[in-house]
């Protein structure tokens, strides 16, 4: 018998998702964890009563969050994933056969090993992979210890409430930017803007401090309701965010990996802003 899902993360608007079956629905230490099938989108995994991602439609968000900033970068050996627990941006991350090393901190181990289990759509052999290397840990924490430099930071967090609020702070970003190898990119998952403004207005604001190129880029993910999702840059080389189009076409050629969503005009059309989320992050004179 099936019955539906209401995700109230915002205080004006809901949506509804019918479960045709629930698959697995427990408190963890961190958080509560719901998985269901539902017809149109596969499998849906919802955070303390929040969607985080679905097998219909996660490529999106996965793809927008690690082949864009890696073929922007053209050089990334070392990727450093917050959060994440999924595997799908591990999955997305190791396509690139010139990575060597992707490091994926996960403050909720259960996450992990209920994901091997159900979610093998969207985690492939990810964890498996000899070039993973996953770490049981608060991500602010690891970052603000860790002697470790990256290519690449990916913050794949849920929304700022519980666990992932600390991913949202200066601690956090200031912390990140020390981890970064010269020439290194941040990217950050900051919400839908149109229902979520002041989320990543914050980050910009903060991110701005520390890094000189801060802005943002968009997708469009049907689950996330509200409008495109806004993804946080961040990087002290101030090319890389107008890398053009004909470089950008021939890495994504020679890196040989399919994308349904992710193409090199989809790339540079991202950092195209429409006009309210320009004025939302555009910084008073």
């Amino acid at each position: 018998m099936s019955r539906w899902f209401d995700e109230t993360l915002h205080e004006d608007i809901a949506q509804r998702l019918k479960a045709d079956r629930v698959l697995y629905d427990s408190q963890t230490e961190h958080q509560r964890i719901v998985l269901f099938e539902n017809t149109l989108l596969g499998r849906v995994l919802m955070l303390d009563g929040v969607v985080q991602t679905t097998e219909g439609d996660e490529f999106i968000y996965h793809e927008m969050l690690t082949h864009l900033p890696i073929l922007a970068h053209g050089a990334v050996r070392r990727v450093l994933i917050i959060g994440g627990g999924d595997g799908g941006m591990l999955e997305e991350a190791l396509k690139h056969r010139e990575i060597e090393s992707v490091t994926l901190v996960e403050i909720d181990p259960q996450v992990i090993e209920f994901s091997k289990q159900y979610l093998g759509k969207i985690c492939g052999e990810a964890f498996d992979d000899p070039r993973t290397r996953i770490v049981i840990a608060d991500g602010v924490d690891y970052v603000a210890t860790s002697k470790d430099r990256f290519d690449l930071i990916i913050t794949d967090s849920t929304d700022p409430i519980g666990p992932g609020e600390a991913l949202f702070t200066e601690r956090y970003y200031t912390a990140c930017k020390d981890r970064l190898a010269p020439g290194g990119v941040l990217v950050t998952q900051n919400g839908v803007p149109f229902l979520q403004g002041e989320e990543l207005q914050g980050t910009l604001r903060i991110l701005r401090r520390s890094f000189t190129d801060a802005s943002c880029y968009l997708a469009t993910v049907p689950t996330y309701a509200g409008g495109p999702m806004a993804f946080g840059w961040a990087s002290d080389d101030t090319a890389l965010r107008r890398t053009p189009l004909d470089v950008l076409q021939k890495r994504y050629a020679s890196a040989r990996i399919a994308t349904r969503y992710y193409n090199p005009q989809v790339h540079q059309g991202a950092f195209a802003l429409p006009g309210y989320i320009a004025d939302l992050i555009t910084e008073p004179a």
